[in-house]
């Protein structure tokens, strides 16, 4: 059975990281292999199989995850990531160091994808705890938490928006009626989850390389106005691209510049230059300075993704080994409400799979025929597909890797945390989906 192997290669996995201390890339390596020959998969693809999907994973986050990384210690090293950290503590105070966290991730991760704003804002957090003192999990996971249900439950990042396509839904008004239901349940998980006890626990440290120790005097800092100019440019330049492609149509030469400047990793490598010389030689910084800051974030971001690659070779395992048709097949002939459907396929898929895209993608496929005879609003459907596909979080999910990498957790640990707020965040999205469902029938809309 497809989904007991998924299941005991997920405890071998464990075992191996846990008991045996084995490193998290050979650990993956190991147990995607274990699968691919169980499920069948021929012993001369395997090979290719896992090629195909470390590329994917790499392909999709070295540059964002590389680039942004080298932006972010750059940043740090010329003091612009506390002047930032400074300014947010000065407009929201200590007591209130979360609230602004969640503020700031919402509203960068409306249209910006996990990874990316993760990357863009984390110096700030990391910079916020050596500043305050403070537990980095008190400060970093409200942070990925408000990311997370951004980028889950709307559109413009590609999950929502690609089942959007699929429904025939208006992207717009999947957006607003979104956020009426991400907003406050990511805000409620937000700060909520570093207060429960099983989380105040846990006091990892800042990993290594990738922010500054160092703590900067008054005169040393650039100025708020430029410090913001670089952390925001990136943001000015995928918000304009993802308004660009949803409000217009058609072919011209504007268009594709817009969306060439406004994908994440030409936003981002734009934003490295202006970073190294507003940074660098602008404020008397030599350019063999910021090199060697670049170097630094480069040298401790090799292990983080070379785990997250292999943690993409797993997931294509799973999916050239059938896993998502076998869930499919199984699905296909339950017989219960629409909007639970979409949202349970989707569970399952995304605790089979590990990919949040795969899972709304194959669920909406399942879901689609319900929608004709069922009344439901095509919107409403989009979203509860998008809840269902952030549940269960853990070692087969990329973006699992990234949040343990950088909140320096053990396997264990990460799954605690993020696994059990993914899954809150899921339920919390579906109870928020059928309300939004009634209130929309009551007004006849």
């Amino acid at each position: 059975m497809p989904l007991l192997v998924v299941g005991i290669s997920v405890l071998i996995l464990l075992l191996l990281m846990t008991r045996l201390k084995l490193n998290g890339f050979a650990a993956l390596l190991l147990v995607a292999v274990g699968v691919a020959l169980v499920q069948g998969i021929p012993v001369a693809t395997v090979p290719d199989v896992l090629s195909e999907g470390i590329g994917d994973q790499i392909g999709d986050t070295m540059l964002t995850i590389g680039l942004g990384a080298m932006v972010g210690r750059v940043m740090g090293d010329s003091g612009a990531a506390q002047r930032i950290a400074g300014t947010l503590l000065d407009a929201f105070g200590p007591r209130w160091v979360q609230v602004a966290m969640v503020v700031t991730a919402m509203l960068i991760g409306v249209t910006m994808f996990y990874e990316v704003a993760f990357i863009i804002i984390v110096p700030i957090a990391f910079t916020l705890v050596r500043v305050t003192g403070a537990k980095l999990l008190w400060v970093g996971l409200p942070m990925s938490i408000a990311l997370s249900t951004m980028h889950s439950f709307l559109p413009p990042h590609p999950g929502p928006t690609a089942v959007a396509a699929t429904f025939h839904a208006s992207v717009g008004l999947t957006l607003f009626y979104g956020l009426f239901v991400a907003v406050p349940a990511g805000a409620l998980i937000a700060l909520t989850w570093p207060r429960l006890p099983f989380v105040a626990r846990l006091t990892p440290s800042i990993p290594k390389g990738l922010v500054s120790e160092r703590e900067f005097a008054e005169e040393e800092m650039p100025g708020l106005g430029w410090s913001l100019c670089v952390a925001l440019f990136p943001v000015v330049l995928i918000v304009a691209a993802a308004v660009t492609d949803m409000a217009t149509s058609g072919e011209s030469p504007l268009l594709h510049t817009v969306a060439f400047a406004g994908s994440a990793p030409i936003a981002l490598l734009l934003t490295l230059c202006l970073a190294v010389w507003a940074f660098g030689p602008r404020i008397g910084r030599s350019l063999s300075e910021v090199g060697a800051s670049c170097t630094s974030a480069a040298q401790a971001m090799a292990m983080i993704l070379l785990v997250i690659g292999a943690g993409g070779a797993f997931k294509n395992v799973l999916v050239e080994g059938g896993i998502s048709d076998y869930i499919k097949d199984v699905t296909d002939g339950w017989s219960v409400s629409p909007i639970v459907l979409a949202w349970l396929v989707a569970v399952i898929l995304r605790i089979a799979l590990g990919s949040a895209t795969v899972a709304v993608v194959t669920a909406s496929g399942v879901a689609l025929p319900l929608l004709a005879g069922g009344g439901v609003h095509p919107e409403v459907m989009v979203l509860a597909v998008a809840c269902g596909s952030i549940a269960f979080s853990h070692v087969n999910d990329p973006g699992f890797w990234l949040f343990k990498e950088y909140f320096n957790l053990s396997v264990i640990e990460a799954i605690k945390v993020r696994t059990s707020y993914t899954t809150v965040l899921a339920v919390l999205g579906l109870g928020g989906v059928l309300v939004a469902e009634s209130v929309l029938d009551v007004l006849g809309l």
